[in-house]
């Protein structure tokens, strides 16, 4: 057990975020996304959703500055401007945990399973909302 690092992180977790450089990306994907197709690390978080998922990522992962946005979502049933609630928090996750306002990069579906094949980890956890599928590209402390 260690202070100050959320319990959803565990040793194994940790190290694949670690051994990250700066600009590689991860995965965060539901439980309809198929994790274990790209032969990527993948980390199960289990019954959490994404907003908790990406709450816990977010306390030890620095997101991108050097980009436009270091935040990508699958786009919803092809509408790129409809999001749901796990869109919204886990968007909300991100920004204050930089004190940013980024805005989503958003994919439509093909584009995001291509893009998803040169990810460095996939984590995956139970969320249940539809497109609650999404990519993080790696800053600099």
């Amino acid at each position: 057990m260690l202070k100050g690092i959320d319990p959803l992180l565990r040793g194994e977790l940790l190290r694949l975020l670690e051994e990250m450089g700066h600009g590689e990306r991860l995965a965060l994907v539901d439980r309809n996304f198929g994790a274990y197709r790209y032969g990527k690390p993948v980390v199960d978080l289990g019954e959490v959703s994404a907003g908790r998922a990406a709450q816990a990522l977010f306390s030890v992962f620095p997101l991108d500055t050097f980009c436009t946005t270091p935040l990508a979502r699958m786009a919803y049933d092809d509408d790129s401007a409809m999001v749901n609630e796990a869109h919204n928090e886990v968007l909300r996750q991100a920004n204050a945990s930089s004190d940013s306002s980024w805005e989503w990069e958003v994919l439509h579906r093909p584009a995001f399973y291509e893009h998803v094949a040169s990810v460095s980890l996939v984590v995956r956890c139970l969320e249940d909302a539809p497109y609650a599928c999404f990519m993080f590209q790696k800053g600099v402390i």
